[in-house]
């Protein structure tokens, strides 16, 4: 994501008020230049209108000038990433430009390319898009607050928690040097437990985020201590890929007892309101023998936040004497993959690990098509999708090269434009260094974890086992450096706070 502030307050339609219609920069650019300063990185059709100007990709996908993510384009309307309908708009009214028409400005905070020059490009004299509330003064204080009453004995916090999301501020992988020599050590030739991956990516909230005192993998919120010991939770972000708390005060806080509650997976909510899995947690290659991944282990386990060396052994789960190895699998032979465990999954066996993978199959649940909703969009198979779905065109003794370059089109048609550059990384990982192995077979070890997976993994947020941040099942508007409201009791009669649930 280029623009990870800019993207979370203009997709939800939320502008800065620009005072004097002078100041705005829609003058500065002549209607006769409308492909001046603009970044697209394919031919795209521009749309330059009273409230700004939308490029508009083949696939539909819509960015901003600069080339940050927006939303899509559904034939007669510009919509934002939450579906809602922004400017009507017909073929005529765009401008076809080239490709890199223009230059990505840096980010200081001081230049003109800021917040500001953002919505004085879409709002004028005060104007603000259809259906969208004004941004607050100060950005940074709470944009609501309950009162205290005999109904609602909680009022937020004067306090407030400021929480600065950490999404795309992580080291780049290389600067966590070079991986333990244990990570890479031949389990093939010391034999031992064996096992199979599948893929998938449903862009969930993980299981792991969710708190049940230790059942089923869960985190175990007993005490501080065990909460911390359990590597939990997960982290999970909203639809515009910023973290947010993996759980909060539940709805029916009282004056004598407060639950915690897990906040809602996108997976069980609608528009976009829920949490997704962050997607910094797609795959990616530390060199061209090891990988680091997430994956769902089995339902009976309590595996969270555990870690599993796999070595490839060039084989298959369901390999016979008719059913050989493919190319795909002996592609993959003898190279590593350390996977850490952030999803339960009830129908994944010992010895299992299905892998989350974007463009893996959205599985039974998918909140994929909602984060990413591109027009047109083929997901490919339910299960198995795009490797899935080259198989049904190709057949399943194509050659390495055909599969690999299937994939390569489905990841590009479904993330190239998409604004999660993760997820792309992520996609053409499974071509590129999985060699499009379909369910290959391994030996497998436990082992301590990388410091790059735990980094990705562990909330930055829920890091105590109580909080007091205030319920809310609309997340899909939080940006980066907004405050968290929280609740406190507000009687006498429990001078030492609400009791809470363990």
């Amino acid at each position: 994501m280029k623009y990870p502030f800019y993207f979370g307050l203009l997709a939800v339609g939320v502008l800065v008020s620009c005072g004097d219609d002078s100041s705005t920069n829609k003058s500065e650019v002549p209607p006769t230049d409308v492909c001046a300063g603009i970044v697209a990185t394919e031919d795209v059709q521009v749309l330059n209108s009273e409230v700004g100007k939308f490029i508009v990709y083949p696939s539909g996908v819509v960015t901003l000038a600069d080339g940050s993510p927006y939303g899509s384009y559904d034939g007669t309307a510009i919509l934002n990433q939450l579906g809602e309908q922004v400017i009507v708009a017909n073929g005529s009214m765009f401008t076809p430009c080239g490709a890199s028409t223009g230059e990505e400005a840096p980010i200081t905070g001081e230049e003109s390319s800021s917040s500001t020059e953002i919505g004085e490009t879409l709002s004028s004299a005060g104007e603000e898009l259809p259906g969208t509330d004004p941004l607050p003064d100060n950005p940074t204080e709470p944009t609501s607050s309950s009162e205290a009453s005999i109904e609602n004995p909680l009022s937020s916090s004067s306090q407030g928690t400021v929480i600065k999301p950490v999404q795309g501020k992580f080291p780049s992988i290389e600067s966590y040097g070079p991986p333990p020599a244990i990570y890479t050590k031949d389990l093939i030739s010391q034999g031992g437990k064996k096992g199979w991956n599948t893929r998938y990516w449903d862009a969930c909230k993980p299981h792991c985020s969710w708190i049940s005192n230790g059942a089923e993998g869960k985190t175990d919120t007993t005490t501080q201590e065990s909460y911390e010991k359990g590597m939990t939770t997960a982290r999970n972000c909203n639809i515009h890929d910023v973290e947010v708390p993996t759980f909060t005060l539940g709805h029916a806080v009282q004056q004598y007892w407060m639950s915690f509650e897990g906040t809602t997976s996108a997976c069980e909510s609608a528009k976009g309101k829920g949490v997704f899995t962050c997607t910094d947690m797609a795959p990616i290659a530390v060199n061209d023998t090891l990988a680091y991944a997430y994956a769902a282990g089995p339902g009976n386990s309590t595996s969270c936040g555990k870690c599993f060396h796999l070595q490839y052994d060039g084989s298959f789960k369901d390999e016979s004497g008719t059913n050989k190895p493919k190319a795909t699998h002996k592609a993959l032979k003898g190279k590593h993959i350390i996977v850490m465990t952030s999803n339960i999954g009830h129908d994944v066996a010992d010895g299992q690990f299905d892998l989350m993978v974007p463009g893996g199959g959205v599985g039974k649940f998918d909140a994929l098509s909602v984060q990413v909703n591109g027009s047109g969009v083929n997901w490919g198979a339910q299960y198995g999708g795009f490797l899935t779905e080259c198989q049904s065109k190709l057949g399943y003794d194509a050659s390495l090269e055909a599969y690999q370059g299937c994939i390569h089109d489905m990841c590009d048609a479904a993330f190239k434009n998409s604004g999660f550059e993760n997820l792309y990384r992520g996609c053409n990982w499974f071509a590129d260094w999985y060699m499009a192995a379909d369910n290959p077979t391994y030996y497998l070890e436990e082992v301590e974890c990388p410091q790059y997976l735990i980094d990705h993994y562990l909330t930055t947020i829920n890091t105590e086992k109580t909080n007091r941040y205030e319920w809310r099942d609309d997340w899909s508007t939080y940006q980066e450096g907004d405050v968290l409201d929280t609740l406190e009791c507000l009687t006498p009669d429990f001078p030492q706070g609400c009791n809470t649930n363990k």
